[in-house]
């Protein structure tokens, strides 16, 4: 699905980047658990970045994982300030599920066409914004093999933080590190 679609009855357009909001593997804590809320092991991350050609890598804590998939979004701003974007069903979604078994996250992390995505999410923003940044710092450790202090100092001059959502119950920072940005 590209192109536009029209908003009510003015000659309105909005431009289309479809993706699913909700992606998420069971946690390991016992009970029944929701959706909606995004956590450690994804959920309602209703973040645009995750469209066509896009990895996303969640922490596995129980036995076969549970992963579950909806939410379908034909259109959202960073943020989803009104509590909803345009929610569009998904007759077709083409998902290719891995077990990578030498990857170990304590949050979501995303690979995308246009960067490395890290996530945080918390009902303190600052604390979303935190997490979401020391997992970016923790990347840039990996990727790179720098230090910390050298990852935060290379993070202050090429990561985006952005903020994924203020729904949901909880606030959701994603940082974005676009492809090329260090070299």
């Amino acid at each position: 699905m590209t192109g536009t679609t029209r908003i009510g009855d003015r000659d309105l357009r909005i431009g289309l980047n479809p993706f699913m909001g909700l992606m998420g593997v069971a946690p390991a804590e016992p009970g029944l658990h929701i959706t909606a809320p995004p956590r450690r092991v994804g959920g309602n991350i209703d973040c645009k970045e995750l469209g066509r050609g896009s990895s996303l890598f969640l922490p596995i804590e129980v036995e076969g994982a549970l992963f579950s998939i909806g939410d379908g979004h034909a259109a959202q701003g960073d943020g989803e300030v009104s509590g909803t974007a345009i929610e569009a069903p998904m007759d077709v979604v083409d998902v290719t599920l891995t077990v990578h078994e030498d990857m170990s996250l304590n949050m979501p992390r995303a690979w995308t066409p246009s960067g490395w995505v890290t996530f945080g999410f918390d009902e303190d923003l600052n604390e979303a914004t935190a997490t979401a940044l020391d997992e970016m710092v923790l990347l840039i450790q990996r990727l790179y093999d720098v230090k910390k202090t050298e990852a935060t100092a290379l993070a202050s001059t090429v990561v985006d933080l952005r903020i994924t959502q203020v729904v949901n119950g909880v606030k959701g920072v994603h940082a974005v590190l676009s492809h090329g940005a260090i070299r």
